[in-house]
């Protein structure tokens, strides 16, 4: 049986801080929409407070998460221990998609790595943590992060991925516009 928090302990930042892969989860409010969950991964999650984190976002083949929050705020982040001892930790919170050039952004920006393609912070203010067993994951051995999507930036270069925002990342597979729509 899983157990709920109010906010993360320091044994549950401890975890996180291990992890190397992350997934997210979001969906409209609508019954019809999508629900979508993201895998992510690099050195992109920070621990701000007990109750908020943050990750850098990188352009990808869609921008589901950001519609998501715009409309409705609501967020998962799942962590799941592959290597160690088993554990699945959920933070559960409210979200918000900070752009390049806003005071957050600006606030914020210095404490990830610099990697081509980051397009938003998704700033997260965590209402709860629900840890559980995590029993039938499988046990993998990390060997590194692929380098395909931030190569993939860097040739694509800065007017390239704004054309490609604003062509795949404007509007969610439910219709919804994100912060890349005009």
């Amino acid at each position: 049986m899983g157990k709920m928090f109010d906010s993360m302990l320091p044994e549950h930042e401890a975890f996180i801080r291990r992890q190397h892969l992350f997934f997210v989860g979001s969906a409209p409010l609508g019954a019809e929409g999508h629900v979508n969950l993201s895998p992510k991964g690099y050195d992109s999650l920070r621990i701000l407070t007990p109750n908020e984190v943050a990750y850098l976002d990188l352009t990808g083949s869609g921008n589901e998460t950001a519609a998501h929050l715009e409309e409705n705020g609501r967020i998962t982040i799942m962590f799941a221990a592959f290597e160690g001892q088993p554990l699945i930790l959920r933070l559960y919170g409210k979200g918000q998609v900070i752009l390049p050039g806003s005071a957050d952004w600006e606030r914020l920006e210095g404490l990830f790595p610099k990697l081509s393609g980051a397009r938003q912070i998704v700033l997260v203010s965590v209402y709860g943590v629900q840890t559980s067993c995590g029993y039938g994951v499988p046990l993998f051995s990390y060997d590194g992060d692929r380098e395909t999507l931030v190569k993939w930036a860097e040739t694509k270069g800065s007017s390239g991925l704004e054309e490609y925002r604003r062509q795949k990342n404007a509007v969610s597979l439910d219709g919804l516009p994100s912060s890349f729509a005009d």
